[in-house]
This record gives C-alpha cells, sequence and structure tokens, in this order.
C-alpha cells in the first residue's frame, strides 16, 4: 500500500510538473512595461515570470466562494489541482491567452478551471467570455486576491495560480500563459 501511495503521489506530481511546464513556457506577461491602463492606477505588469513552490513549502490556498459572471455560485473544496486564473478584459495578454486556456480546459476535464475577472466591468467581461468561449466558471468577487496573502500573492493581470489537490498553492505564473 505503501509503495502504490507513493506511486500515486509521484504520478500526480508528474502530471502537475506536465501541466505547469507548457503553462511557463508560453508566459511572457501583460507587457505593457507597467504602464497603467486608463484608470487602473494600481495595474502591475507581469513580466513572465513564474513560481513553482517545493511541496513542502505549499501553504493551503483560502477557502473562497463567490458569485460568478453567468449569475451562479461557486465554492472552492480542495481535492482536485485547480487553476485560478485573474484577468481582465482590457488586459491584451489576457486576451491572448484566453485560448490557450479554454483550449487546455477543454482538454482536462480533470483539472478545475476558474477565471477570476478583476478590476472590468461586468458587460465586458460577458462579451469576453462569449468571443473566448470559456466554460470554465468566471468569479466576479475580486476581494479573493486579497485571501491569498501570506501565500502567494497574484501579483499582476493577468496572473494564474495552480492549487494542489490537497487545497495548497503549488505555483503562481505571474502575466500570459
Amino acid at each position: 500500500l505503501c509503495r502504490t501511495s507513493k506511486r500515486t503521489s509521484a504520478w500526480k506530481m508528474r502530471r502537475l510538473f506536465l501541466f505547469v511546464t507548457p503553462l511557463l513556457l508560453l508566459l511572457t506577461g501583460c507587457s505593457t512595461g507597467g504602464i497603467s491602463h486608463g484608470n487602473e492606477s494600481a495595474f502591475i505588469a507581469g513580466n513572465g515570470s513564474a513560481v513553482v513552490i517545493p511541496v513542502a513549502k505549499r501553504m493551503v490556498a483560502p477557502q473562497f466562494s463567490s458569485p460568478t459572471l453567468d449569475g451562479g455560485h461557486f465554492e472552492f473544496h480542495s481535492g482536485k489541482l485547480t487553476v485560478l486564473n485573474i484577468w481582465a478584459s482590457w488586459c491584451s495578454p489576457g486576451r491572448a491567452e484566453a485560448p490557450v486556456l479554454s483550449d487546455f480546459s477543454k482538454k482536462n476535464p480533470e483539472f478545475v478551471f476558474l477565471g477570476l475577472l478583476t478590476r472590468d466591468n461586468i458587460s465586458a467581461a460577458k462579451s469576453f467570455v462569449k468571443r473566448f468561449a470559456l466554460e470554465y466558471p468566471i468569479l466576479i468577487d475580486d476581494s479573493i486576491v486579497a485571501d491569498f496573502k501570506g501565500s502567494i500573492t497574484p501579483n499582476a493581470i493577468p496572473t494564474t495560480l495552480v492549487i494542489d489537490s490537497e487545497g495548497r498553492v503549488a505555483a503562481r505564473i505571474s502575466g500570459e500563459v
């Protein structure tokens, strides 16, 4: 049983690595050199950096819930590898990464994909979701970002967090996937 458990754990880590690696290779960042968009004075450009946290140092992701863009409600529960992408429709790297994430989510239904709308309006977000055929839940309570303080804070738009199946923050991709 111990040997099987170790193999299962190693298999899960390989799958996480195989998931994160292509994402890391596609990074470029929300590249405007840190220039703000309109009244988005707190906007920070992602530089394409990624942080993968060793298993022993991972912190538990916050439990969160949010209304969704389609009028529903979502509650986060650990148990599956989760990809949380924080985006805004006005961010051109966010628009560039949307088809990649949409396609990857459709090809990997064993993972939970979530979008988190930030610093945007509902009307623009709905158009964005329709244009890029995003089928995963889009959360609209961007105060969730603050809940990650003390762990690995989303620090740019877009940012993608990977939460492992045990509910721990495993990686942050700061910029375009």
